[in-house]
């Protein structure tokens, strides 16, 4: 036979080693050609993403930790119910990931920064003017810095809305006005013709309260009196609680009053003892009454609480003025009648600074930002740092009022770089590089808010509004798993090993119910036992009839009985018988005596 090129073709077996040999060879090639290649660009461009993505992170975790709430469970395994721990474990995830969030959104979403005044060479931010600082900024921050003039119905009391928007100005003499300061337009004016001591806007902009000379009053932004609060006798100060609707007053028989403005009832009402009061703040983190007295004594108050819930001696004199770090909750600012100004730590209750002031500051305030405002007499100062961190040596800025005006009071804005100052000669707005929060949350306060989104914005606060229960000194402590008592942990083990104890007991009494002898579940018995509760004549009449044999059986023994007791041993008869003439007994001797003729016929 002739031999064809198709003969020599190979075969399987040759085919898939040939196959296997090549993928070999290729792989062999291209490590070699990998290992030989020099650093290329992409790889360079692979690494600095792996670095920006490891200081992201490293960022990222360190901003998540002011939006963290409360110390996360240390050891979940000591928990022994497995439900409890896996409900801990998704809540400490659930946690995490919000605080992640926030500070992601903290990162792109907030990018501005506060402003400040920074002093070049020997220059000293607190010789800076007023005018100095207007003529430095821009045209919208000069609008901001304006003075309006109301020499005879003064001094003023000053209040901002929570968002910033406007502001209420209460006059010693009566005079009531609302201002949207930023444009310069007047809301509502009204004359009341008594004494106005405090002022203070509720939810928002559209009511706010007013301590006059003999009760509290509300008004809405029209100036219209729309609430006498006749509870709230000879009020000398206001503060409104916005997450539980409670107004709070205070005055000359001190007594703390909050009422809930939502329905109208009054919620607590607690007697200090102390005298009267005219120095009142909250705390915005967790909603407790700061309340100054006479004997220099700073006291807590809670409406779930008939007592203070701390009492503190800050000064040696009267208490003039009160304020609480708005932004965490944890430095308290006091000045006293003995000229000091004193920083306090609210989680240790101890002093931090102490300044001091050529006369008695009369008020104090703290912006969003941390800066401390005093005022005495005509001068108003403001710090910066001043509450944590070493002691300022010199104040951030520095104003004094003209023509012997004294300041009454004064608020910093929020979310702005203002000052309001409200004193003897009407109202003052000043210039504070750096005061406000430059981020605001629309969702909880904004400046720039619609009539849509206002309402919106109150039906959401109504919606989440807290009961005054919530109201405690730690404010973290809602969400935490309380430690319990160990006495109580006992008791607790022990109620839960009797009540197993009773419900094995009830199971063996159950089982031995149900367990039957061999023979004892045959047809007939399960079908008399069925018959057991059905009555028929039949069945009626055999019970009678069985029920009568019975009693006459018993009737028949008790007979018997009564007859075999008739005669004593031998058959005799009892004493003072003699034995019947059917009985056993020999007839009786002619001389037998009485006693023995009871055992003879």
């Amino acid at each position: 036979m002739i031999p064809t090129p198709l003969d020599d073709r190979p075969d399987k077996a040759t085919k898939k080693k040939r196959r296997l040999d090549a993928a070999a060879r290729a792989a062999e090639a291209l490590d070699t050609s990998v290992a030989r290649a020099p650093h290329s660009a992409a790889d360079d461009v692979i690494e600095d993403m792996a670095r920006r993505e490891k200081r992201l992170k490293k960022e990222l975790n360190a901003r998540a930790k002011k939006f963290a709430k409360g110390e996360p469970v240390a050891k979940t395994s000591k928990i022994a119910d497995r439900k409890t721990k896996a409900h801990v474990r998704y809540a400490e995830k659930l946690a995490d990931d919000a605080a992640t969030s926030a500070a992601l959104f903290e990162k792109w979403l907030l990018p501005h920064t506060p402003g400040a005044i920074v002093a070049e060479g020997d220059e000293r931010t607190f010789r800076f003017k007023q005018a100095d600082i207007a003529a430095a900024v821009d045209v919208n921050a000069q609008r901001k810095a304006f003075d309006l003039e109301l020499p005879t119905l003064g001094p003023y009391a000053v209040d901002f809305t929570p968002n910033g928007r406007d502001l209420v100005l209460g006059g010693r003499r009566g005079h009531l006005a609302m201002v949207r300061w930023g444009s310069y337009r007047l809301v509502a004016e009204e004359h009341v013709k008594e004494v106005v001591k405090d002022v203070k806007f509720l939810h928002n902009g559209q009511y706010f309260a007013a301590a006059q000379r003999k009760y509290a009053y509300i008004y809405d932004k029209r100036g219209i009196e729309i609430h006498c609060l006749k509870d709230h006798v000879t009020p000398n100060a206001l503060e409104f609680l916005p997450h539980h609707f409670l107004l709070c007053s205070i005055g000359e028989q001190g007594v703390l009053r909050y009422q809930d403005v939502t329905h109208g009832a009054l919620v607590a009402q607690h007697r200090t003892k102390l005298g009267a009061c005219e120095v009142m703040r909250y705390n915005p983190q967790n909603a407790i009454v700061h309340c100054g007295h006479g004997n220099g004594t700073v006291t807590l108050w809670s409406p779930n609480a008939g007592h203070a819930r701390v009492k503190m001696l800050c000064h040696r004199g009267p208490i003039r003025s009160l304020a609480i770090d708005p932004a965490e909750g944890r430095y308290m600012a006091t000045s006293g009648a003995d000229a000091q100004v004193k920083i306090w730590d609210l989680r240790t209750y101890k002093e931090v600074h102490a300044y001091y002031t050529p006369t008695p500051a009369t008020y104090v305030d703290i912006s969003q930002r941390g800066m401390l405002a005093l005022a005495y007499g005509g001068r108003v100062q403001v710090w910066d740092a001043a509450l944590s961190g070493p002691k300022q040596q010199s104040p951030y800025l520095n104003h004094q009022l003209l023509n012997g005006r004294k300041v009454r009071n004064f608020r910093f804005a929020p979310y702005d770089d203002a000052l309001g100052v409200g004193h003897s000669g009407g109202f003052t707005n000043l210039l504070v590089p750096g005061a406000g929060e430059p981020n605001y949350d629309s969702m909880v306060a904004n400046p720039f808010e619609t009539r849509n989104q206002r309402r919106e914005q109150e039906v959401s606060q109504v919606m989440d509004k807290l009961p005054p229960e919530t109201i405690q000194l730690d404010a973290d402590a809602v969400g935490k798993l309380r430690a319990v008592p160990k006495e109580v942990q006992a008791e607790r083990r022990k109620a839960a090993i009797e009540a197993q104890l009773a419900a094995r007991r009830e199971q063996r009494d159950a089982n031995a119910e149900k367990t039957r002898m061999k023979g004892k579940n045959r047809v007939s018995k399960r079908y008399r036992k069925k018959q057991q509760n059905v009555v028929d004549d039949k069945k009626l009449r055999a019970r009678m009839k069985a029920e009568e044999a019975k009693r006459k059986s018993a009737a028949a023994k008790a007979s018997g009985a009564r007859r075999a007791g008739d005669g004593a041993e031998g058959g005799g008869a009892m004493p003072g018988q003699s034995a019947g003439a059917a009985s056993d007994a020999p007839e009786a001797p002619k001389d037998v005596s009485k006693a023995l003729r009871r055992f003879y016929k």
